[in-house]
């Protein structure tokens, strides 16, 4: 069952929220990119995280992101947040749920701003907050045969 909360075509061409989803399919770094894509931005921040092989000393071996029925409404609640408190033109976020591998694209964010430094600012926002305040758990494996859930109440 996918968990999709894409939102293009909903919003007023004058939103700078230009795409949010949480997936369950592989991500397009391309897509997020293009999102964001403003003639009148000077600066265009994204940021890509992915999937490494440990965690805090240990090595990973398996990765599974879940997450709560409120994400995608928590996710646009953080990015009208970051548009409100920053000079943002156009943001975009996706994040994946599932089962990962090493190597696989968990999240990407980005935005554009009429500069580089807002760009830089509003992004570190975005992603901070996204990972912070939006329902999304990690459970991870280590190849010792433990585990470890992440962000989990």
């Amino acid at each position: 069952m996918a968990l999709t909360f894409d939102h293009p075509g909903e919003q007023a061409s004058a939103d700078p929220i230009k795409l949010l989803a949480i997936r369950e399919t592989p991500l397009s770094v391309d897509e997020v990119f293009r999102a964001v894509g403003d003639d009148a931005s000077g600066g265009t921040t994204l940021f890509v995280g992915t999937v490494r092989n440990h965690d805090g000393g240990a090595d990973v071996d398996a990765l599974g992101y879940s997450c709560h029925p409120t994400a995608g409404a928590e996710l646009r609640r953080v990015a009208e947040k970051v548009v409100a408190n920053h000079p943002v033109r156009a943001l975009a976020a996706v994040h994946r749920v599932g089962d990962l591998r090493v190597g696989d694209i968990a999240v990407v964010v980005a935005v554009s701003c009429p500069h580089r430094a807002e760009a830089f600012e509003a992004c570190r926002r975005l992603i901070d907050d996204l990972k912070h305040e939006v329902p999304i758990w990690k459970h991870q494996t280590f190849s010792d045969g433990t585990e470890e859930w992440v962000g989990a109440c």
